[in-house]
């Protein structure tokens, strides 16, 4: 991995999440993190929501930091469910792309509600307080996700960590998601001047074989890149993911997946200290000029 560190001094991290999903941090906030974490470059790419992008990009003009528009989509591919894809340069004003996002978000803050619910009723069952939504929502920006309730769960001294709220309550109280067909996020992320990224490739498979087959047919269906670089994979697997994107003509990317409640996660790192380089930043503007000359030539 030492290509990824040796290449350049400056560092960028292109998968970010804020208040405005389920991180801990407003996106001003994170914009503030991110230049005292020596970034140069940013994206926040929050679950069906891009109510943050606007408060970013004015943080990162005045302090420095490139913003670039973003978003992570939940989204089923075959038989697999829960695939992230993640969208980047996007036109987060378009209309078309924002109702159906609205659409995805109001899903989402029900379900979460009702995992809320469920978790109340284990927690009565335990001769416990339930928690209030308000209290959940302390941590969250627009609508809770998970990992807020886990800090709720944490700030109630009910867990001691995020991890132990998943485990006892979170993962055991779940409600089923809503997920895109990927065919149609990716052209949606597309039509809106975005490049599709796969998230954290790792997930859909640890058996290469497979994981191959499916990153050729998401190619097929305009698949943009990959995340190689996360923290997910272990370090032959990035390599490979790399590998693969170069022989697939698919961009490379790299983030933290930071939430900011992550036990021992930073942002701008990776798995043993590991920097995402900024030399990723052009292949993935040039990709996102074609795209607009693409549109324009419509």
């Amino acid at each position: 991995m030492n290509r990824m560190s040796s290449d350049t001094r400056q560092y960028i991290d292109l998968h970010l999440h804020s208040t405005c999903s389920d991180g801990a941090f407003s996106p001003a906030e994170l914009v503030e993190r991110a230049g005292k974490a020596g970034l140069t470059a940013i994206a926040i790419a929050d679950h069906d929501s891009v109510t943050g992008i606007s408060e970013a990009v004015t943080a990162g003009e005045i302090g420095g930091i490139k913003v670039i528009p973003a978003v992570e989509l939940s989204v089923q591919f075959g038989a697999w469910q829960d695939i992230h894809l993640l969208g980047y340069g996007i036109d987060y004003a378009d209309s078309g792309f924002l109702e159906r996002l609205n659409g995805f978000r109001q899903r989402r803050e029900r379900r979460n509600v009702e995992i809320l619910e469920r978790v109340n009723e284990r927690l009565t069952h335990e001769g416990r307080s339930g928690l209030e939504l308000s209290q959940v929502l302390a941590y969250a920006r627009d609508a809770i996700g998970r990992p807020h309730i886990a800090r709720a769960l944490i700030d109630r001294g009910y867990v001691k960590s995020v991890e132990d709220a998943f485990q006892r309550y979170l993962v055991p109280c779940n409600v089923p998601k809503a997920y895109w067909p990927i065919d149609d996020a990716i052209a949606g992320i597309r039509r809106v001047g975005g490049a599709a990224v796969l998230a954290h490739p790792t997930t859909i498979s640890t058996d290469r074989q497979e994981l191959r087959q499916a990153i050729r047919e998401l190619a097929d269906l305009g698949l943009d890149g990959v995340e190689a670089f996360n923290n997910l994979a272990q370090p032959d697997e990035m390599e490979f993911l790399r590998r693969l994107a170069g022989e697939l003509g698919l961009l490379v990317t790299g983030g933290s997946d930071f939430h900011g409640i992550e036990e021992g996660l930073e942002m701008g790192k990776g798995r043993g200290g590991m920097r995402f380089s900024a030399s990723l930043l052009a292949p993935l503007k040039k990709r996102l000029a074609e795209r607009q000359d693409q549109l324009l030539s419509l």
